[in-house]
């Protein structure tokens, strides 16, 4: 899988920039500030999946200027693609596969894939559930565009639950319908829990045997997915799954009328992750949690390739400089392979001198 080619038109910092791209490693080098992120943005975009950075299309788009368009040529499975995205200010997106309208946004997965590792994945073992969460979900919808479509479901549903249960006024109309509207929670939420924790049994041990080559083998991590207490095994049957549940969400009932929160679900699911049978988040030290985190994107990229039979493109957004340099070296060891498109604010000479090197300066790539 590789991208050949990026065109930006309006799309943040950028007004209109050509970008080439070659197989293996590509640098993008310069000052904080300057639009390296921008472009990885761009390309996870490309995926399907949301920003991690932008809680607003509006701040995707340049300012002053109507939507943002980003242009894709890129070689997936043996074949030629041409991916266009379009981002207006106002209304829905478009996206064009080969010149044939995609109806999903989500199916672009179907094309094109890659892992991002940004600074804030270094937390993801100390930060909250949510995190983890959105770990899974992030892999899950390029792996499999059902899920996606299953988890955006499941997000409305949980949203509009949480609208009826503030709403003092339709109470009581509420009461008549919470059953039937419980009932799609738990079949599209088991759905999801399904998913994740399949994802999560093929993860785990790929994620492991990657951490202990990173800690030279002193130490085991182990990682299992933690969802609603009354289902005791998530890849258990569906039936029982679903029971299970419902079980849950009728003994919290009470709760959340009184709360006006949705208590009970895959929102509130967890990765459990241990090193050595002691919680990573309460117990793991800092070079343990990056360590860690480091397995899991490496792992992410494996199960990535057993899938199709390809590498993702692999983004790295200025993650060198914070790591020390054994886990340095681990990147750079194992980024071979595929295709890496890598962020950095200077050259340190640590990948082979027959990459792409690219400066880039106030929304320009020279």
């Amino acid at each position: 899988m590789r991208l050949d080619r990026l065109c930006l038109h309006d799309f943040r910092n950028y007004e209109c920039q050509r970008l080439e791209l070659q197989d293996g490693v590509n640098l993008l080098i310069g000052p904080n500030a300057q639009g390296k992120t921008n472009v990885l943005e761009a390309i996870f975009l490309l995926t399907g999946s949301r920003s991690w950075r932008a809680g607003r299309k509006s701040e995707l788009i340049r300012f002053g200027t109507p939507g943002a368009l980003i242009e894709a040529g890129l070689t997936s499975r043996g074949r030629d693609f041409e991916v266009r995205l379009s981002i207006p200010l106002s209304g829905r997106g478009a996206v064009t596969v080969n010149g044939v309208k995609a109806n999903r946004q989500s199916r672009l997965s179907d094309v094109f894939r890659c892992v991002l590792f940004a600074p804030e994945d270094l937390s993801l073992l100390r930060d909250g559930a949510a995190a983890r969460r959105r770990f899974l979900d992030t892999a899950l919808c390029q792996l499999r565009p059902r899920y996606a479509e299953l988890a955006a479901e499941y997000q409305k549903l949980i949203d509009h639950k949480t609208r009826l249960l503030r709403d003092e006024e339709r109470r009581s109309a509420m009461m008549a319908v919470l059953p039937d509207f419980d009932a799609r929670i738990v079949a599209v939420g088991t759905a999801v829990i399904r998913y994740r924790a399949q994802f999560v049994s093929l993860l785990a041990p790929v994620c492991q045997d990657i951490y202990r080559d990173i800690s030279g083998g002193r130490e085991t991590l182990s990682m299992r997915y933690a969802t609603v207490s009354t289902i005791e095994n998530p890849l258990g049957p569906q039936k029982e799954m679903e029971n299970a549940f419902f079980r849950h969400l009728e003994t919290h009932r009470e709760a959340e009328l009184r709360l006006g929160q949705c208590l009970s679900g895959p929102h509130k699911d967890d990765l459990v992750m241990e090193i050595d049978g002691r919680p990573c988040r309460a117990f793991a030290s800092q070079g343990q949690t990056r360590s860690a985190a480091l397995a899991m994107k490496f792992a992410e990229r494996e199960m990535f390739f057993r899938d199709c039979g390809e590498y993702p493109v692999l983004l790295l957004d200025d993650v060198l400089s914070e790591l020390d340099s054994a886990r340095q070296s681990y990147v750079v060891e194992h980024t071979p392979g595929g295709q890496a498109i890598i962020t950095c604010c200077e050259d340190t000479g640590r990948f082979s001198p027959s990459g792409r090197r690219l400066r880039v300066e106030n929304g320009r790539i020279l």
